[in-house]
């Protein structure tokens, strides 16, 4: 069975995002406000999608590089970012197509649970990083795993899907969920230090706007956010 067929229902999936309150009023604000200023900086963004995280972080003064697997949402963010902004087709479980001390910056935003192991990717994100380059990422909270697929096994790392449903068309996703000191390992593993761990709340305004997801996201964190410096 496929999984994670993005290029089945990039307009919708992207069109989805955009809007979403986990994602707009929640998951973008969180990891951009991570990165801080990233003024004249060179970022990677790893698992680009159609340009969301790209577009904000070119209007704050970087240069902007992006990576997706997926096609139709690479050719959206094209649309969205225009033709002088790089965009590389890349599978991140394997080499990235860059030189070593590259960027200043990755930023991986909601990528990394869709993979089996992560200090792979995670050295190649070392391994184009300038010294003491940093990485920003958000993944699933290992909680919010556990509420989806319904199990009490927290400190496992194995795989499970949700099927998703945009613009009407439904698609099953496959996730890994790993403890988090499971991602610690990795991170360590991978010549990073750990600086920052945030379970950010999302944006007041998201309590008038959808209050029940307001609730949710302040009662139960949904995702996980990491600040790592490469050694």
């Amino acid at each position: 069975m496929a999984y994670n067929n993005y290029d089945g229902f990039a307009r919708e999936y992207a069109r989805h995002n955009e809007t979403s309150p986990y994602n707009a009023l929640y998951e973008r604000p969180a990891i951009l406000h991570q990165a801080g200023d990233v003024r004249g900086l060179r970022v990677l963004d790893a698992g680009c999608g159609a340009g969301l995280h790209a577009a904000e972080l070119i209007r704050r003064g970087a240069a902007v590089t992006g990576v997706d697997l997926s096609d139709g949402l690479l050719a959206l963010a094209r649309e969205r970012l225009g033709d002088d902004v790089p965009l590389h087709r890349a599978d991140l479980t394997d080499p990235l197509p860059f030189g070593d001390n590259t960027f200043d910056l990755v930023m991986a935003p909601l990528v990394l649970h869709y993979l089996e192991h992560w200090e792979p990717v995670l050295r190649e994100f070392r391994r184009v990083l300038v010294p003491g380059g940093r990485v920003v990422l958000s993944t699933h909270h290992p909680t919010m795993d556990i509420r989806v697929n319904g199990t009490d096994d927290y400190l496992g790392t194995y795989s499970f899907t949700e099927d998703w449903t945009r613009g009407g068309r439904t698609v099953t996703m496959r996730f890994w969920h790993r403890p988090l000191r499971a991602m610690l390992a990795a991170f360590r593993a991978a010549g990073f230090t750990v600086d920052e761990i945030a379970e950010p709340d999302p944006q007041p305004e998201l309590a008038d706007i959808a209050p029940e997801d307001y609730r949710n996201l302040t009662r139960r964190a949904q995702f996980l956010f990491f600040t790592l410096t490469a050694r």
